[in-house]
């Protein structure tokens, strides 16, 4: 006769061991994706001081700002000396168009943040870079 001297978990330690894990993911877990939305906002910075850097570089080429983030990849004017990206022009991390306008002397980019739209607070407050 073969005896058979496996040792193995109890369906209670197994259950205790789910919520010992459960009661971690519940205490880290929220922690965790709040660091997703922070890092949105500075990706979003980032991206913008990049196409801030193209548009400047467009200017200095140009002798004015492009009329839109779209002349930075296609060619206008008789000075043009791009593509100033090496890729289209990107959306913000919330799938969002960024919005550009030519002011005076230079030119506004935002993003409108997490919520898609003008103002909010927090994580949904615009993203403005001059």
């Amino acid at each position: 006769m073969i005896r058979n001297n496996q040792s193995g978990f109890s369906l209670v330690e197994l259950l205790i061991v789910m919520v010992i894990i459960g009661l971690i993911a519940s205490i880290v877990g929220p922690a965790m994706f709040g660091k997703v939305d922070s890092s949105k906002v500075k990706t979003a910075q980032a991206q913008m001081q990049l196409l801030g850097a193209a548009i400047d570089t467009y200017r200095l080429d140009n002798d004015e700002f492009p009329e839109s983030l779209d002349n930075l990849i296609t060619k206008t004017g008789r000075y043009w000396d791009g593509p100033y990206l090496p890729k289209d022009v990107p959306n913000d991390p919330w799938d969002n168009p960024y919005f550009y306008e030519r002011t005076g002397k230079g030119y506004t980019l935002q993003s409108l943040g997490r919520d898609g739209k003008q103002g909010g607070e927090d994580l949904d407050e615009d993203i403005v870079y001059r």
